[in-house]
């Protein structure tokens, strides 16, 4: 009987997708893999729930999927801290009320029959319910060591009486193994009073990561980090049950992102954005999409400036736009399938103007098929890490425009570390103004300085599949986690 690894998933398409990814890798292994889900409609995000269908309707004959039945929620105001009603503090509420869906699965399972449990970062307490079962446990980070360096150092950053991170403004943190970090870039959930619950809520989950999980899985691969991978290999963690014991091991098993071509029943059709790029020269065409959660939809004003920008340029463009969210009524999810008004958004005759070197498409594109198309030459990227990945392995230089989440961090790590990107400044003021897309499209299209963007990320490219491929790190990091399940296994059979 193959061995089980049991995955329990975040409810975000950036943290389901990944690990979805390396379900795909354990059942290459000839692991027998089940994944336990929260139901999407709970959370109320229809990208979510329509993605989690697309998956389970397209893997289900290679992994299982079990529902965890619904608990009972409290009313969404419940986790207002007084400044506003935080998506974290509902995201871990929502997964600390399944804990016991968690246990009670676990369980049912056969006697030993659960190799391992690998969850979410975000989902961590899940592994404490793991320890009580005797159950090895490992947590699943879908962005990069950098970001999650930053996030498990915090709770050693701060002392008591130290100004609050909000205060340090543009400050940078010097941390091992990264370059100086503005404090104002971290996780907007640090940047509010250190006495609010979610300042609270998000320091409490960096203390879980170290304290309850026996390693870390990492979408991300060793030479593309180096530093910050050297220095978490030598790094002191926080203390578990008394000593202080060294930082639970890292394994870097990246770049796990979707295959061009690997979009389950949108595959039957091709996407007509393909059949454009393929009358246009190579390299030639700037893409610029934003994330698929909604956060990263811009303003009417925002649009009407990259607009501007991008007809000023006089480059190829392909353009993802979706419309601007105009409700922030919790009971009232914002509806991604809401098509936009181009012709009410987009300057008069806009369209008309580009339409011979341009295209914009509403909504959704396919975006891994369209980066590793031949035409794409530049990427405009929200900078959420499962795009920044898909833009390495095509080797596509980058422009970042960070919005939400860690992005702010990765932006950082993107231009001043790996030096796969230049970034537009103006999302700092809130608008980025049409001269600065021309000036920056121009830069990464024209310039020398954007012909060394791309060897670099071409480079990049090549180690990444390097890393994955017979003898490469990644390949190596995944067999050491492997192994190391392995032997706990057996640890726990033979007492």
């Amino acid at each position: 009987m193959n061995k089980t690894m049991v995955l329990y998933p975040g409810i975000a398409v950036s943290h389901f997708l990944p690990m979805m990814q390396l379900a795909d890798e354990l059942v290459a292994h000839g692991y027998a893999v089940t994944v336990a889900l929260i139901d999407p409609a709970v959370h109320q995000q229809i990208a979510f729930a329509a993605t989690v269908d697309r998956v389970v309707s397209s893997k289900k004959h290679a992994i299982r999927f079990h529902m965890l039945p619904r608990v009972e929620l409290p009313p969404a105001t419940s986790t207002d801290d007084g400044d506003g009603d935080f998506f974290l503090l509902g995201y871990l509420d929502l997964v600390r009320r399944h804990n016991a869906c968690v246990h009670d699965f676990l369980r049912s399972m056969p006697p030993r029959g659960v190799h391992a449990l690998i969850v979410d970062s975000l989902s961590v307490e899940a592994l404490d319910v793991a320890e009580r079962l005797d159950v090895p446990g490992y947590a699943f980070h879908t962005g990069n060591a950098g970001a999650f360096a930053v996030y498990l150092q915090l709770p050693s950053i701060r002392g008591e009486g130290d100004p609050s991170f909000r205060e340090l403004g543009d400050t940078p943190l010097e941390l091992p193994g990264l370059p100086p970090m503005p404090a104002s870039h971290l996780f907007a959930e640090l940047l509010e009073d250190p006495e609010s619950k979610v300042y609270k809520a998000t320091m409490d989950v960096s203390r879980k990561n170290s304290r309850y999980s026996n390693g870390f899985l990492v979408n991300t691969f060793e030479s593309l980090e180096p530093r910050v991978a050297n220095a978490l290999r030598g790094s002191r963690g926080h203390r578990r049950r008394g000593p202080a014991l060294p930082m639970p091991p890292f394994y870097y098993v990246g770049p796990l992102v979707e295959k061009a071509g690997e979009r389950g029943e949108r595959d039957e059709r091709r996407h007509e954005c393909l059949t454009w790029l393929d009358g246009q020269p190579d390299r030639s065409v700037v893409f610029l999409c934003f994330g698929s959660t909604g956060a990263g939809n811009h303003s009417a004003e925002q649009l009407r400036e990259i607009a501007v920008g991008l007809e000023n340029s006089g480059h190829r463009f392909l353009w993802v736009v979706r419309a601007p969210i105009v409700s922030d009524d919790p009971e009232k999810p914002y509806d991604l399938r809401a098509e936009p008004d181009l012709d009410a958004l987009l300057p008069a005759g806009f369209l008309e103007r580009t339409g011979r070197r341009g295209t914009v498409v509403k909504l959704w594109v396919p975006q891994v098929d369209v980066l590793h198309h031949r035409a794409t030459g530049a990427f405009v990227t929200h900078c959420g890490w499962n795009s920044v990945m898909e833009g390495v392995v095509a080797g596509v230089p980058m422009l970042c425009w960070p919005l939400y989440a860690e992005q702010k961090m990765n932006k950082v790590l993107m231009a001043a570390e790996m030096g796969i990107a230049v970034e537009m400044i103006g999302w700092q003021q809130g608008l980025v103004a049409a001269e600065e897309v021309e000036g920056k499209v121009r830069l990464v299209m024209e310039s020398e300085a954007g012909g060394e963007l791309r060897a670099r990320v071409t480079a990049h490219k090549e180690a990444a599949a390097a890393a994955r491929a017979d003898g490469g790190s990644s390949r190596a990091a995944f067999a050491e986690f492997l192994s190391d399940a392995d032997n706990r296994q057996f640890t726990r059979t033979s007492s």
